[in-house]
């Protein structure tokens, strides 16, 4: 900026020097091409005036006299239309318009001339023609001293002023010539005589002499001390003093009859002195103009120097900032695109940090450095900060995973003591059924718990010690949905799961499902479907609810697969389920993604990686089959939620049958451990339904006649559910049209 405004400056300048030296060397031409022509036509044009009186007055003028005068006004007034009508070097010449005045008015001369000669009109009349010629050539010189200079205007005017008093004394030639031999003038023209005398004194005394430069002051000296300026002071002094008045008039003293020999002789001096500072003003300006030209080569030059040597300090400045400043955008961008978030992770993770990783803050005292140290402070509070979030969250979590578990065991005791109840008053349908209905909110509980748990950093423990097939998997899943009447499981694939990951993949479904009951039509289906692909297990998850607009479906998939802060998770409390399912699939490996089916509702796609998967015939020859346990083997519970991870247990689920959702059988008590072992966490027992049933109840029941009621207990506990399903419903419905 300072280069560019220095350079715009000096450009600036140098234009407005040319220009001014271009204007004083135009004026200059003009004065050399006008000016001198001008000058000398204005001297004949004063001399024919002079005549032309002298004559009008009857003084002895010889024909050839007046004749000759008009002849070198001739030669001058044709020298000056050649010098008139000769190009210009600028088109906007303000000189230009009143030199065509003058041209103008020098058309009449001869109409003029030849009404003088024709003693037309007056004596005024016969001499104010060429006084009007003269004042508008005196125009055109003071124009000429308006030039684009100063110091050559002023000096200038003085000389303007000297053509101006010369002018005057032609005038008093003029009048002393019109009062003829007789000597008389008329009143009105004595007074122009007094006038004039009195002008061209005061002019020549007041306002040029004084102001001409050192020769013009002296060619005055030299004019004043001859004897023709001396004669004119003494005629004129006589004039004033010694006129009287006549009849008509006023009568001139006899003196003024040695006037004209006198301005003869003073004419040819007054004449050079003009032309003398004339030509010193044309002089002065070209030597203007040459000294603005030098100014400009100078300053042009100067400047150019200038500008390299601070093109050269702000190019060594600039490159040394920038590479600096390089240097220090390159540290921020690497602090904030991979030290920063590599510190985070490690905090998160409860790791410990290496202060090294920090950035170290800089030696220099300059403005980069003190920003350089201010980032490297801010980096250090950030990563204090961090270091702090990351300490109330893991406390945080410990606090909650120890509330789910304390919470998660009194559930597991609920659901001991309502499987007990099952157990004793399952004769009883009706009881039977809001039995059942509690079990199954108190399933929903526990998985919400669990939940709390994945959410807070813990783990659930499995009890799984045995590769579960895949239907058995997606029927334990929809065992923990409230409304699993309304699920439909399709699996055609006869491939088994890791028994480690078992209870996460059901956790996993079980929270996709119960997304889709909750979020469609009661009366609707909700379908869960499972068949290998080429990555692994493919279980899509499809319901009929509303439709979704699709940057909803990239708000949820986004949080699918991202770990939310505990931020995101308190503006999201009611919508936890996504996040869980986001947290088991980090653990797997799996894809999960949510898009619009083809009924209009939300279809769930998990991909489960090959790597937990077990081919049929890849599994042991000697590994025992399912088997579908004794209805009175009373069913386990899952054991106490922990913090710690899960270890496997001895125990081998069994799989259950077609209807409604199946518990898993009893686990195998566990083998003693020997010293020096660690013993395995208790498993988390499975429920295994109808064990609560009476004997009769649980064994097959032969078909009866149609007209006969042949409603199971299952079905009556169906029925029942969904009967005080659909009424809390609609008191739902009616508590919010209310509220």
């Amino acid at each position: 900026m300072p280069t560019v405004a220095m350079g715009a400056q000096v450009v600036v300048t140098a234009d407005r020097l040319l220009q001014q030296s271009a204007h004083l060397r135009a004026d200059v031409a003009d004065g050399e091409r006008v000016g001198r022509p001008l000058y000398e036509l204005m001297a004949d044009l004063q001399a024919e005036r002079s005549t032309t009186a002298a004559r009008w007055a009857g003084s002895p003028v010889p024909k050839g006299e007046l004749s000759r005068r008009r002849a070198a006004t001739d030669r001058g007034v044709a020298a000056f239309r050649r010098a008139a009508d000769s190009a210009d070097a600028r088109a906007d010449d303000r000189v230009d318009g009143y030199v065509r005045a003058v041209e103008k008015e020098l058309e009449g001369l001869d109409a003029h001339r030849e009404r003088t000669d024709a003693r037309s009109g007056s004596a005024d009349r016969a001499t104010g023609y060429y006084s009007g010629v003269i004042e508008r050539m005196l125009r055109v010189f003071q124009e000429f001293s308006n030039m684009d200079d100063a110091t050559v205007t002023q000096q200038s005017r003085p000389v303007v002023a000297l053509v101006e008093a010369s002018e005057v004394l032609a005038r008093e030639d003029t009048l002393l010539a019109s009062a003829g031999p007789a000597g008389k003038l008329s009143t009105a023209r004595f007074a122009e005589l007094t006038n004039a005398v009195g002008a061209h004194r005061f002019l020549f005394g007041t306002t040029v002499v004084p102001y001409l430069p050192e020769n013009g002051r002296q060619g005055y000296a030299r004019i004043a001390a001859s004897d023709a300026w001396k004669s004119k002071t003494r005629i004129e002094d006589a004039v004033l003093a010694d006129h009287h008045d006549i009849p008509g008039g006023i009568a001139l003293p006899g003196a003024v009859h040695g006037w004209s020999a006198m301005y003869g002789k003073l004419v040819p001096q007054l004449s050079a002195l003009d032309a003398e500072q004339l030509r010193g003003v044309i002089e002065a300006a070209d030597a203007t103009a040459d000294d603005l030209e030098t100014q400009v080569f100078w300053l042009v030059a100067g400047s150019g120097a200038g500008l390299l040597l601070v093109v050269a300090v702000v190019v060594f400045t600039t490159r040394t900032v920038l590479r600096r400043m390089a240097n220090l955008h390159r540290r921020t961008v690497t602090v904030a695109q991979k030290t920063l978030p590599d510190i985070v992770a490690r905090l998160q993770r409860g790791q410990r940090i290496d202060p090294d990783a920090l950035p170290e803050r800089s030696r220099d005292r300059d403005e980069i450095g003190r920003i350089s140290d201010a980032f490297a402070r801010a980096v250090s509070v950030s990563v204090e900060g961090y270091r702090q979030l990351a300490d109330e969250r893991q406390g945080f979590g410990m606090f909650a995973a120890g509330i789910a578990s304390r919470t998660g065991n009194l559930v597991s005791r609920q659901l001991s003591l309502t499987e007990d109840l099952q157990d004793t008053f399952g004769h009883d349908e009706a009881l039977l059924a809001q039995l059942m209905k509690s079990d199954q909110l108190t399933v929903g509980m526990r998985r919400q718990i669990e939940n709390l748990l994945i959410l807070a950093g813990g783990e659930v423990p499995d009890p799984h010690t045995e590769p579960m097939r895949v239907a058995d998997v997606l029927r334990e899943a929809a065992a923990e949905v409230e409304d699993f009447r309304r699920i439909e499981r399709v699996a055609l694939d006869e491939v088994s799961v890791e028994p480690r990951v078992i209870s996460a993949i059901s956790h996993l479904l079980a929270e996709l499902l119960d997304n889709a009951t909750r979020f469609s039509p009661p009366a609707s289906r909700v379908s869960i479907r499972a068949e290998l692909v080429t990555d692994g297990l493919s279980v899509e998850i499809e319901d009929r609810g509303p439709r979704v607009a699709p940057e909803r479906y990239e708000e949820m998939n986004g949080r699918l697969h991202a770990a939310p802060p505990y931020a995101v998770l308190a503006e999201n409390a009611h919508r936890l389920g996504l996040f869980v399912v986001g947290h088991l699939a980090d653990q797997l490996g799996a894809r999960v993604t949510l898009r619009r089916s083809t009924y209009g509702g939300t279809a769930a796609i998990v991909i489960l990686p090959d790597e937990h998967l077990i081919r049929t015939e890849e599994r042991p020859k000697g590994g025992a089959e399912p088997r579908v346990p004794a209805p009175q083997r009373p069913a386990e519970r899952k054991p106490e939620l922990l913090l710690t991870a899960r270890a496997a247990a001895p125990a081998a689920p069994v799989p259950a049958g077609a209807g409604l959702p199946r518990r898993r059988p009893a686990e195998a008590p566990a083998a003693p451990t020997t010293p020096g072992e660690k013993s395995a966490l208790p498993p988390l027992p499975e429920r295994v339904p109808q064990t609560h049933l009476a004997k009769q109840l649980r064994e097959q029941r032969a078909p009866e006649p149609a007209d006969e009621d042949t409603a199971t207990p299952e079905e009556v506990a169906d029925a029942w559910a969904d009967y005080e399903q659909g009424t809390e419903t609609v008191e739902t419905e009616l508590r919010q049209d209310q509220s």
